[in-house]
């Protein structure tokens, strides 16, 4: 794999294989939420309620898959239906405070498992990570037409 572009194919399949290893697969009675969940909560906590229009346009997924994944998540109790805040005809989902809990406490659990992994590096090392992954993805959100929101 001596192939830089290959290497890179190679570690970023890995990331999301390291990614659920870090943090136990339960934690405090709570289970750990599955990645579609984690990435719908992430989203409508960043961008405010959401519909299954929106949902789509941002993930690039059919609304059939949406819908499996926002009832899933509705029957946890993560998010809740709501009228649309600006009037519109469709309905939005708005993550709720059980919801908002469990993400942010993944989140943290998540943040842990880095701080376990780059224990060994100097700021500056993960500060240039940090900038190149996020390069990486404005690149593939640039090229996709979707970004992500930053704060």
């Amino acid at each position: 794999m001596g192939d830089p572009r290959g290497r890179i194919e190679y570690e970023t399949m890995l990331i999301g294989r390291h990614r659920d290893m870090m943090v136990p697969h339960a934690t405090h009675g709570d289970r750990r939420l599955d990645r579609s969940a984690y990435l719908l909560l992430s989203r409508i906590r960043v961008e405010g309620p959401m519909s299954i229009g929106q949902l789509s346009e941002a993930f690039g997924l059919d609304a059939s898959t949406l819908n499996r994944q926002t009832s899933a998540i509705l029957r946890a109790g993560l998010v809740e239906r709501i009228p649309d805040p600006q009037g519109g005809i469709a309905r939005k989902f708005r993550i709720t405070d059980e919801g908002l809990r469990r993400l942010e406490h993944e989140r943290a659990e998540n943040l842990q498992g880095l701080e376990k992994v780059l224990a060994g590096w100097t700021a500056e090392e993960i500060s240039a990570f940090a900038d190149q992954l996020t390069r990486f993805n404005t690149d593939i959100e640039r090229l996709t037409g979707r970004p992500w929101p930053r704060s």
